[in-house]
């Protein structure tokens, strides 16, 4: 954000914001997590759900529109496929 031409202080303070709206998350995750193991899996899917949907609607493309070709797609390929054998060890 400084490189962008934001000056320092508006930095420092989007940052402090960011990092404490993750420690509430962190709170409320830990608070919601002794509650009981279902609660925890619900919890961890919507976070996985969260997380493909970012991958899958920002990262692949950027990376197809970084590295025309092929070789984006093998490598997103073969990486879900390394982590779906990964999962089964």
């Amino acid at each position: 954000m400084k490189y962008g031409g934001m000056n320092k202080t508006k930095v420092v303070i989007y940052t402090l914001f960011s990092g404490v709206t993750t420690g509430i998350g962190a709170f409320f995750g830990a608070l919601l997590g002794t509650i009981s193991v279902g609660v925890i899996s619900i919890c961890l899917s919507f976070a996985a759900g969260a997380m493909l949907y970012i991958v899958s609607g920002e990262l692949i493309p950027e990376s197809k529109n970084l590295y025309k070709g092929r070789f984006a797609s093998l490598g997103n390929i073969l990486g879900f496929v390394i982590g779906m054998l990964a999962m089964n060890l």
